[in-house]
């Protein structure tokens, strides 16, 4: 099944609940108590096991977050679609309302010289397992790796061609829907941060802190593969 990219997917109706997340479709629906989420989701378990497609959900007091990709493919396929439309449905029926802009994702990144000599350490010392983001190339490996409970942040190894001295080795990468990144960025401007490059925007824009510790907000559009 082929994958979608992030402009293809906004370019369907019926998803105004949902954003791109990386590889994910996420919402969040305010259900105003833990009984009200745990009934949506049993709903959306039966709509789940009707089309045999999967969402990642987490119940909280007093929201439900769901996120949905396409698992045996590495991304987002025709498949999360059709299951987002239906659950939105289901939400409206609930009288349910989604806010969307508190969906996020953060990742670590780590810039390495040697990706496969590095990548082993962290897969054994964290617990994790390989993945592959592969932004901007097709990576021959994993070039990440990823919490097998799906409880911590990913962690992607950035592979460079000389050292960069100048610049901290490990970042953070916030990972936004399109729609709140500038909000984003505004906000960690004004806490005292610097804009240092926004070259590769809408895919991310690179920050510091007044020290100079660097984060990237990002978003999944204007993602090229070379």
């Amino acid at each position: 099944m082929t994958t979608l990219s992030a402009e293809q997917v906004a370019a369907h109706d019926g998803l105004e609940d949902w954003r791109v997340v990386k590889t994910t479709l996420q919402t969040s629906y305010a259900t105003g108590s833990f009984a009200a989420g745990a009934r949506l989701v049993g709903r959306i378990s039966q709509i789940a096991d009707e089309l045999n497609h999967h969402p990642d959900v987490t119940v909280r007091y007093p929201s439900v977050l769901v996120t949905t990709t396409s698992h045996d493919v590495g991304g987002l396929t025709e498949r999360d679609i059709t299951l987002a439309r239906r659950i939105s449905e289901l939400a409206r029926s609930e009288g349910v309302s989604a806010d969307p802009s508190v969906c996020s994702a953060l990742e670590i990144a780590i810039d390495v010289l040697d990706r496969d000599a590095v990548l082993p350490f962290w897969r054994a010392v964290l617990g994790y397992q390989d993945s592959a983001l592969g932004y901007g190339s097709d990576p021959e490996g994993p070039d990440a790796l990823r919490d097998p409970g799906g409880r911590h942040p990913d962690v992607w190894f950035q592979q460079m061609d000389a050292p960069r001295p100048q610049r901290n080795r490990i970042h953070i990468d916030v990972c936004v829907p399109e729609d709140v990144a500038e909000t984003r960025i505004q906000a960690a401007l004004e806490a005292g941060g610097v804009l240092l490059s926004d070259s590769r925007a809408p895919a991310f824009w690179v920050l510091a802190d007044p020290e100079g510790n660097e984060a990237c907000v990002c978003t999944s559009f204007g993602r090229v593969r070379e």
